[in-house]
């Protein structure tokens, strides 16, 4: 049955957070705040926090010093996704990808729609991997970053999820999911 198993050890993960933003700063930023919050409540690190413009090179830029920077396991970027002509996360991090997990934008609009109804199509949500890095882009309002914490991330992210979880497929953690 899947779900935690509590008598296997906890392995924290090393977390960035990126917020994608022409307009916010540390002290507007409240969705990254809100997966900061979240990530080292659940007992992961925080390996790095940045807010940068809606741009494609700024957030490649920042998106791959992390990926080439080995004490980073997951991205978790909040903001542009969406439909505006400043919202260019896809666009900026699609390239980068070596494989793309299809079924966290399914999972996300699932876990969205009970929040915000059919609205959950105006996101962009994606997820995949980087070489050895796993990065989640997820849309910037706190109650999205909420729903893809809550309902998926928390989960996927733990060691002691089974029948697997992405943190076994972290290449430091030894292969937990062999």
């Amino acid at each position: 049955m899947a779900g935690i198993d509590d008598s296997l050890r906890f392995l924290p993960l090393r977390i960035a957070v990126l917020t994608v933003s022409d307009t916010r700063d540390k002290a507007t930023d409240s969705s990254g705040a809100l997966l900061i919050e979240r990530l080292t409540a659940a007992g992961h690190d925080l390996a790095g926090h940045a807010i940068v413009r809606d741009e494609v090179e700024v957030i490649r830029d920042r998106v791959q010093a992390w990926v080439a920077d080995p004490g980073v396991d997951i991205i978790l970027t909040t903001g542009g996704t969406g439909f505006t002509r400043r919202d260019v996360t896809p666009e900026a991090v699609r390239p980068l990808l070596r494989r793309e997990i299809d079924g966290f934008s399914v999972v996300f609009h699932g876990v969205s729609q009970a929040s915000v109804g059919i609205s959950t199509l105006q996101s962009r949500a994606l997820a995949g991997q980087i070489d050895e890095t796993f990065i989640f882009c997820i849309p910037g309002s706190t109650g999205a970053c909420r729903d893809a914490w809550d309902g998926i991330l928390s989960l996927e992210l733990d060691s002691r999820y089974k029948p697997c979880s992405l943190a076994g497929q972290v290449p430091r953690l030894g292969g937990l999911c062999a």
